[in-house]
């Protein structure tokens, strides 16, 4: 918002009429050398590009576990590693629940989005709510989808996977303690409960918290093969046995 405010006053500047004098160049050229010019991150084309949807209220847990996995895949070699970065519908900082403070990589309302391999949807606060109402956001969860090899969400996440039509004819889980609440809101899904991840088609839904770590090295396992899933756990100290932990593959 800054760089656009400036330019307004630039070109209020050169308006009216005005002739150009040594103070108003002067003027000019320091707004100018305040406008900055939006830095966006390098993505590796080799890699696959993983992209975060992020907003106020997004809980840390469910975007930093998912995030920590999926980033520590460029210290592994002869694997196709993951580009990680976050969109959202502004360029100021999000706030998450927990009051970190988070610059979004990407605006989806106004940045050109590069192709989404992976989308990931972490839980946040308005999930059950006004979020569900947000039109733009969904419209950018289904073109998103469109394209996506996998959709993963995180705990209330899949809420927005739901409402954005993306669950339908598919097995879904979410938080537990929200399971009731999913499925009222969405009677004619199918949402399991007992697991801590399901993976249908392209969709891998989870029950969020602590145990999106569980569903992230799942994913990795899947691409990757379990001795890269288990040294990215190892190194997080991270006790990884699939065969452990209830989840539900229908693929």
């Amino acid at each position: 918002m800054k760089h656009q405010l400036l330019l307004f006053i630039f070109f209020i500047i050169l308006s009216c009429g005005n002739v150009p004098d040594k103070d108003n160049d002067s003027t000019i050229k320091h707004l100018t050398e305040n406008v900055e010019e939006k830095k966006f991150p390098k993505l590796n084309p080799l890699r696959y590009n993983v992209a975060f949807l992020i907003m106020d209220g997004t809980f840390n847990t469910e975007l930093t576990a998912p995030f920590d996995i999926f980033q520590h895949t460029i210290f592994r070699e002869n694997i196709k590693a993951m580009n990680v970065f976050t969109v959202a519908n502004t360029d100021n900082a999000i706030t998450t629940f927990e009051g970190m403070k988070i610059i979004p990589d990407f605006n989806y309302l106004n940045d050109s989005i590069p192709n989404i391999d992976i989308l990931v949807v972490p839980s946040a606060e308005h999930h059950l709510d006004t979020d569900l109402e947000d039109e733009a956001m969904l419209n950018f969860v289904r073109k998103a989808d469109a394209q996506a090899q996998f959709v993963t969400s995180h705990c209330d996440g899949a809420f927005v996977l739901a409402k954005a039509g993306l669950l339908d004819n598919k097995a879904s889980t979410t938080f537990p303690s929200d399971v009731k609440a999913m499925r009222e809101m969405f009677p004619n899904l199918e949402i399991k409960e007992d697991v801590l991840f399901v993976h249908d088609g392209k969709y891998i839904t989870s029950a969020g918290g602590a145990k999106s770590f569980e569903a992230a090295l799942y994913l990795t396992e899947y691409l990757y093969g379990k001795k890269i899933a288990q040294s990215l756990a190892d190194g997080l100290v991270i006790n990884w046995d699939l065969n452990k932990i209830p989840h539900l593959i229908i693929r």
